[in-house]
């Protein structure tokens, strides 16, 4: 299965950010980027290229464990960048604002990564940078102007009290994107009975 571990905003703030991006998808005439359709919009905490259908149980299980020993954060989505960079981007993203939360996701990044390998997945290692991905290019362009475009925004603060495991559907979706599926839900803070 290919899955990953994941924020999702509430409704509103992913209608706030998306009244933010909709002119820069308008002004993107010569369809230099892909805009992530407002549906997929996450913050990706930790990616499983595959995860072993039959050790998904206990996944799940040490997910629940480690979320009761989690606090619910506050936060607030801002500033952009892009990745590799702005001189030769293929991603742009906006981040978190606060760097104590960034730090704190990125200690959720490593554990639910950790757990993750535990239990059998093949698990991405590149470096986190909390960040929701915007758009992609499928070949390396300038995007200093639309970073600059995007770092104006902020958006209103929320409560993030779970974490979520996705599995993603390659092709699936509307116009062969992904389809995404949660298959668990983590509340932070309270331990579950599973």
């Amino acid at each position: 299965m290919r899955a990953f571990f994941a924020v999702l905003p509430p409704p509103d703030v992913l209608d706030h950010l998306a009244a933010h991006l909709e002119p820069r998808r308008e002004a993107d005439t010569d369809h230099t980027w892909r805009w992530t359709r407002v549906q997929h919009l996450h913050l990706t905490l930790a990616f499983l290229g595959d995860l072993p259908d039959h050790r998904e149980d206990d996944l799940a299980a040490s997910a629940t464990e480690w979320a009761g020993r989690q606090r619910p954060v506050s936060m607030r989505w801002g500033r952009a960048g892009a990745f590799p960079d702005p001189g030769a981007a293929k991603v742009m993203w906006i981040g978190v604002t606060d760097e104590e939360v960034g730090r704190e996701l990125a200690g959720w990044s490593r554990a639910l990564r950790d757990l993750s390998s535990h239990a059998g997945a093949d698990v991405d290692g590149q470096r986190f940078t909390a960040h929701i991905t915007v758009a992609r290019s499928p070949r390396r362009v300038k995007a200093g102007r639309w970073v600059q475009s995007l770092d104006a925004y902020e958006s209103p603060e929320f409560l993030v009290d779970e974490v979520v495991l996705i599995e993603s559907h390659l092709g699936e979706g509307p116009g062969r994107s992904p389809r995404y599926e949660v298959r668990h839900a983590f509340s932070l803070g309270s331990p579950q009975k599973m």
